[in-house]
């Protein structure tokens, strides 16, 4: 997949554009530990945000939590529309 998407998230009264691309989104789950999500999403975020939305966006982001929420709803609408389901095993007999 070598999809790149232009995804605009508003947040309050303001509104940013992120240009994503499968390499920004591998970078980012590659960049996520146990103890480090923040910085992999402020990264995403940064990175991606329109040059001269990023002073906006930095404040923003000085709060974790928003920071979490607007890289999730990235991610969320970048993810293709696809159904997938898990098909359980058929139980075996046993003799």
């Amino acid at each position: 997949m070598t999809e790149r998407r232009e995804i605009t998230l508003e947040v309050g009264s303001s509104e940013f554009t992120f240009d994503l691309t499968p390499q920004d989104v591998t970078k980012y789950f590659n960049a996520l530990t146990q103890t480090n999500k923040v910085a992999p999403a402020n990264n995403l975020l940064m990175t991606t945000a329109k040059q001269e939305q990023r002073p906006a966006l930095k404040q923003l982001l000085a709060n974790p939590v928003l920071t979490m929420q607007l890289a999730g709803a990235l991610l969320e609408e970048y993810a293709p529309d696809v159904e997938i389901i898990v098909k359980k095993p058929s139980p075996t007999l046993t003799h």
